[in-house]
């Protein structure tokens, strides 16, 4: 047999086993199998926010799952048993289809404890804990959020970095975004939108961005869609669909949603399209969980919403995402902390990568939903010609000449004491 025989078999055999993977995991909808409906939140307005909303285990079972949950474990385990009996234990593509599959089994193994104290952990074992520390001694991501709190709070004490008016409807935020990405991408390659079937501004999928009828926008808010839903979701769900062999990069669990997340708050960050406004969005989603974590029930969250300056509908919605899949007294749904967790650990990676000239491993980061710990893997993965380059990169990313220079800064500034330099600085600050 010939060598080029033997590798269109392994890779056939490849295509076919992450093929498995992707249609296995297709009915699998983690935000529609935990969200609250709607009578749910006009049940707690009607109650002026007094009252805990009306959710229990009950509640969970009243809304049962789209797909057979024992059945699907055992699809998801008989994929992983053929992954290693076709490609052995130690195939670098073996190992991260069978990651995936076993974080399928604990999605769902987290869906069937809706309700109950195991969907709290299994959520922290899936997308982690509030309490988690990045590295051994380091501060956790509660700190992160008081430390950035705190900051934001000198920002605003300001009073002249008001965010500008929301003039901009659906119809006009749909317009701008559909000229800007057909600029980057092509101009069929993806469609905007307006929905009304949506609960968040703007929402990704495939090839496509809903944004939501009724929401109102200005321009730094579009920008930030651009970039965040546009350029980093879209853009790598897409490059994921292109792969030839390894489709399964088209779809991500849990582990590649803080990957996914922090990519796309770095892209906000270095592209200019964060403000105030929007991190204390996500400083605060953080606070919310930790609180949870910590014992905090749903009006307590609810009434730390409230004082933040949120009406009594606004507040709930926000509450509403610690809690989904969980009672208003149980453990949160963690998911959330995907979005400050994953900046870090990308920009310390792109840190690092720089730091020891390995640039070629940052572009690959967009390569398909891709998981921080598979970087290396991803590598030789390309190396051997299982899986395609990025064809979409923001700009930021195809060109790191200034993405370069910035994180050598970085690295330099990171070994300077910020406490000294503010002693050294307070006559002159």
């Amino acid at each position: 047999m010939s060598r080029r025989k033997t590798l269109d078999d392994y890779h056939a055999t490849i295509r076919a086993l992450s093929d498995r993977l992707v249609e296995a995991q297709t009915p699998i909808r983690v935000l529609d199998a935990i969200k609250w409906d709607d009578s749910i939140r006009q049940g707690f307005l009607k109650a002026k926010g007094k009252a805990m909303p009306a959710v229990d285990r009950s509640y969970y079972d009243s809304r049962p799952l789209s797909f057979d949950s024992t059945a699907k474990k055992l699809e998801f385990q008989n994929i992983e048993r053929d992954i290693t009996r076709q490609l052995g234990q130690f195939n670098p593509v073996g190992q991260i289809m069978r990651r995936m599959c076993k974080e399928y089994r604990m999605v769902i193994r987290m869906l069937e404890a809706r309700g109950t104290a195991d969907f709290g952990l299994i959520s922290q074992e899936l997308y982690g804990a509030a309490s988690d520390a990045f590295h051994a001694g380091d501060p956790t991501l509660a700190d992160l959020g008081l430390m950035l709190s705190d900051y934001l709070n000198n920002i605003a004490a300001r009073g002249d970095l008001e965010d500008e008016a929301k003039t901009l409807t659906a119809k006009d935020a749909v317009a701008i975004l559909q000229e800007r990405l057909a600029a980057v991408f092509g101009d069929d390659t993806i469609r905007v939108f307006e929905s009304d079937g949506i609960v968040a501004d703007a929402a990704a999928g495939a090839d496509y961005i809903k944004v939501r009828a009724d929401a109102l926008f200005n321009q730094r808010d579009v920008r930030a869609l651009e970039v965040h839903e546009g350029m980093v979701h879209v853009g790598t769900t897409l490059n994921g669909l292109s792969q030839p062999i390894c489709t399964f990069l088209a779809k991500g669990p849990p582990s590649s949603t803080v990957t996914q997340e922090g990519l796309a708050i770095l892209m906000e960050v270095i592209a200019f399209a964060s403000y105030p406004t929007r991190l204390r969005k996500l400083t605060n989603r953080t606070r919310a969980i930790h609180m949870a974590e910590e014992g905090a029930d749903f009006l307590q969250v609810h009434a730390f919403y409230r004082e933040q300056g949120f009406s009594l509908e606004e507040s709930y919605g926000n509450a509403s995402r610690a809690f989904r899949g969980s009672t208003p007294d149980g453990l949160p749904f963690t998911k959330d902390l995907s979005y400050l967790k994953g900046f870090i650990l990308i920009y310390n990676y792109i840190q690092l990568a720089v730091r020891k000239g390995k640039l070629e491993q940052i572009p690959l980061l967009f390569c398909g939903k891709t998981t921080l710990e598979d970087m290396r893997t991803l590598r030789q993965l390309v190396d051997e010609g299982l899986v395609t380059p990025p064809k979409y990169l923001p700009p930021q990313f195809r060109d790191l000449n200034a993405l370069s220079a910035w994180m050598c800064f970085s690295n330099f500034l990171n070994h300077l004491s910020l406490d000294r330099i503010e002693a050294d600085y307070a006559n002159i600050l």
